[in-house]
């Protein structure tokens, strides 16, 4: 099986070029479904969570390939609505296929999906909201049945909490629905901004992302385009934390720092040095860090619960004790007990975690349980004494485009042994 192994204590230095974002790529993928044309998509990582979404496309009829980090996808000829049971068991954002394949068919076959076991995530935003807009939705045997025999009609969505998911689902269901579609208190993250730009280059009327409420003029039809997808800014923040842990100095090219506001205000308050020009962010630490007293997690534009993992790493390092307070996920910290393997003094209780921070961190063996959690034990790693082997990866490689990688090349002893 593979693992990572990790010689902590070495300084990084360098320029690291920032990947596209895991979040942005997988729902612009699902989007050329309803493209009647060969779309071309730049700037796509190469992670596992990508290759899975492919593969979704091929099983519905997609004509896909991949060159390096440009995927060209054409749909003219899809001809399935569903997608098999081990397919969705692959990652949890597969479900975001049912607003385009309903879109697309009027009908759509999918069985509940998989990904990172952080708690309770139901789908049920997801479906109430389809079924304002006019799908009809039964369980079967593990299975969703939607139909919408006469069409998807726009309509006003209040959704109760601003999900990622579910505002992106209902983009894809309404942009080419009869009507206009408003969806209020919908998710602000940029990843939702890029999924509307890709669309409405595409031909699609969609405003108002980036703020909670979203209009969708419905169209009757979209052609393909060519897009570069943003950049990731969890990976941006992982290897942040990860130079802010290790020490040293590195500068992240191909960045959004508007898209960071709130994780470089943490590490501002940790006593990280910043520089930030254009899209180039360098960071550059000597020495320990400061505790922050307190960070929470918040829907964006707040702390995003995805960089908290690395962030805690981070803290475990700093001079005093930090809190950090989870409000997303119920089961967030299930990596915390793997971090302590490494000698890291955190505590939990219910979703607060206390960091006492040392000075100290030893390599031992430990295993990934979800997605961030792998990528905190990387950033403890990194500045631990001896030899740390992490076991698990797959998580990692989820969502990380060649990360030991892109660690090597600004100095770290890191490697992937498959």
């Amino acid at each position: 099986m593979s693992k990572i192994i990790v010689e902590g204590s070495n300084r990084l230095s360098g320029e690291i070029n920032v990947q596209g974002a895991k979040n942005s790529v997988l729902p612009v993928l699902a989007a050329s479904i309803l493209c009647r044309t060969p779309c071309v998509i730049h700037n796509c990582p190469d992670i596992l969570d990508v290759d899975t979404a492919l593969r979704i496309l091929k099983h519905l009829g997609c004509k896909c390939q991949k060159q390096g980090t440009t995927v060209v996808c054409d749909a003219s000829s899809i001809t399935n609505c569903d997608i098999p049971e081990n397919l969705m068991r692959e990652m949890r954002s597969s479900v975001v296929f049912l607003g385009a394949i309903l879109s697309r068919f009027k009908r759509a076959s999918i069985s509940s999906p998989g990904g990172c076991e952080l708690g309770p995530r139901p789908i049920d935003l997801h479906l109430s909201s389809l079924k304002a807009l006019g799908a009809e939705i039964e369980e079967d045997h593990g299975y969703l049945q939607c139909n919408a025999e006469n069409g998807l009609y726009g309509k006003e969505i209040h959704l109760s909490f601003p999900s990622v998911g579910a505002t992106e689902n209902i983009i894809l269901a309404a942009v080419c629905a009869k009507g206009k579609t408003v969806i209020h208190n919908a998710a602000r993250e940029p990843e939702i901004s890029d999924l509307a730009d890709f669309l409405n280059r595409a031909g699609g009327k969609i405003c108002g992302c980036g703020s909670d409420t979203i209009e969708i003029e419905g169209v009757s039809f979209l052609n393909g385009i060519e897009h570069s997808i943003i950049p990731d800014r969890i990976a941006a923040s992982t290897y942040l934390c990860a130079c802010a842990t290790a020490n040293g100095k590195i500068t992240l090219n191909g960045v959004i720092p508007a898209h960071m506001i709130s994780v470089l205000s943490v590490l501002r308050d940790a006593g990280c040095d910043l520089d930030i020009h254009n899209n180039k962010l360098t960071i550059s630490v000597n020495g320990r860090l400061n505790r922050v007293p307190t960070v929470r997690t918040l829907v964006h534009p707040g702390f995003p619960t995805d960089a908290g993992p690395c962030v805690i790493a981070m803290l475990s390092r700093a001079k005093g004790t930090s809190v950090f307070v989870e409000n997303i996920f119920e089961n967030r910290f299930r990596y915390i007990d793997e971090l302590n393997r490494l000698g890291t003094k955190i505590k939990t209780e219910g979703r607060v975690a206390v960091i006492d921070g040392t000075d100290h961190l030893e390599g031992a063996s430990c295993s990934c349980t979800d997605l961030r959690g792998g990528a905190a034990l990387v950033v403890a790693a990194l500045s631990s004494e001896g030899v740390t082997e992490i076991n698990n990866i797959s998580h990692i490689l989820r969502g990380y485009d060649n990360i030991t990688e892109t660690l090597c090349g600004v100095g770290a002893k890191i490697k992937l042994v498959v």
